[in-house]
């Protein structure tokens, strides 16, 4: 009988981090070159920004589409794929990335404000505040499911002002490709429904690793945010 090694977590471990590493560095080096200013297209920006990708660490391949976003078009949620927009003086934009370093994927976002409106500076300042008190709350609750989390997400929005923009709060994460993120399987995602305990192992047998996205929107003002990044894994 041949015996199956176990999954070396540790490895995956490394992999992912380093990978989001390498992303992180991606949005840093996106501005620190201006790559985001008015007058630009969204796709003109997405181009440049899987170019700089390419420059920085040879890689131009997305397990998801890359996603730029900016004025009402943040409020749009991922699924969706409002027309091709203009980036305005005083906008915010949020961008979306997945991409793949050496087969592993990557999948942060993060958000920048143009001009100096400060709703629009506050909403900034909440995505990542908002992050770290959903991070809390799963470290705090070993048990949690995927419903249980997007729940306090949902609350955690509300009570800074603002509503969740999309169906779910993150999703599974791994090797590329990644066969387990599947659109027609809740428990693949933070969302209603997702019943199981997220600190789980796979169908292959590894740790379930999952990404905690916050998209927040305020209707009324036509503006939202996006932050987002590895949940089960920290530096």
């Amino acid at each position: 009988m041949t015996s199956t090694a176990p999954p070396d977590e540790g490895s995956r471990a490394r992999e992912l981090l380093a990978a989001e590493r390498k992303a992180v560095t991606l949005f840093d080096e996106t501005a620190r070159r201006g790559l985001i200013v008015p007058g630009e297209t969204e796709r003109v920006v997405s181009d440049r920004i899987r170019d700089l990708g390419a420059e920085l660490f040879g890689t131009d391949r997305h397990w998801h589409k890359r996603v730029v976003r900016s004025g009402e078009n943040t409020l749009a949620p991922y699924a969706a794929n409002p027309p091709d927009r203009v980036i305005g003086a005083d906008d915010v934009v949020f961008v979306d990335l997945g991409p793949i370093f050496a087969e592993w994927e990557a999948d942060v976002g993060r958000t920048f404000v143009l001009g100096d409106d400060p709703v629009k500076a506050r909403l900034c300042d909440d995505l990542p505040r908002i992050w770290e008190a959903g991070r809390a709350h799963f470290e705090a609750h070993p048990q949690i499911s995927g419903a249980e989390l997007y729940a306090h997400v949902v609350g955690l929005a509300e009570a800074a002002g603002w509503e969740l923009g999309g169906p779910h709060s993150g999703h599974l994460v791994g090797e590329f490709p990644h066969e387990f993120v599947d659109g027609e399987r809740v428990e693949s995602y933070i969302a209603p429904g997702s019943d199981h305990p997220m600190r789980r192992l796979d169908p292959s047998g590894r740790r379930c690793h999952w990404i905690l996205e916050v998209h927040l929107v305020d209707r009324e003002r036509r503006i939202g945010g996006f932050f987002e990044q590895l949940l089960t894994l920290r530096p």
